[in-house]
């Protein structure tokens, strides 16, 4: 044992060896930076309009008008919580509407308004250009590569989420949509 650290020498090379582990090559920092760098270039194409996270509620209710607020947070991986407050900023903003059907008090149905629709045709060329620079760095084949990697990663472990996904909301492989349940 080494007399000043009381370890063996056996203890401080595993210790060594844990520590040795390059930073940038964990998948988890390599994750938060790229998370760190799309924000940042949605930001940069997109302006401080919309977050990638409203942005992805206005593209859902384009696709499913008139869902509740539950189903919405199904479709965009969310908390409950999360989604109502979203939900309420975004209606403030006048970009949805947040509508309680008579026969139930217990939940909202949301739409997009006129605003909340003119908004998301404005902003489709920067995102059409933002997934362009996005990938533009790799070839076609590390493109469809690097996005089946990321679907089976996320696929694998959707249920490690605070909020998983919900699985009946995804896309069949042909590129249909499932149904979605009805809640009313």
């Amino acid at each position: 044992m080494s007399r000043r650290s009381g370890l063996s020498s056996s203890t401080t090379f595993r210790k060594s060896a844990m520590l040795s582990m390059d930073l940038y090559d964990q998948p988890g920092h390599l994750i938060r930076r790229a998370h760190q760098i799309t924000t940042s270039m949605f930001h940069s194409l997109m302006g401080q309009q919309v977050t990638p996270i409203q942005y992805c509620v206005l593209r859902v209710l384009q696709d499913h008008p008139g869902i509740d607020q539950v189903t919405m947070a199904s479709y965009c991986a969310l908390d409950t919580s999360t989604a109502a407050e979203l939900a309420v900023r975004l209606e403030e903003r006048g970009l949805i509407k947040r509508m309680m059907p008579m026969k139930s008090k217990r939940f909202r149905l949301l739409q997009l308004t006129p605003q909340g629709t003119a908004l998301l045709r404005k902003l489709v060329p920067s995102v059409h250009l933002l997934n362009r620079r996005l990938m533009r760095a790799l070839n076609k084949g590390e493109q469809k590569d690097l996005l089946r990697l990321l679907k089976k990663f996320v696929h694998l472990n959707n249920q490690e989420s605070r909020a998983p996904l919900d699985q009946r909301f995804l896309g069949s492989r042909d590129g249909s949509r499932r149904a979605v349940p009805s809640r009313t």
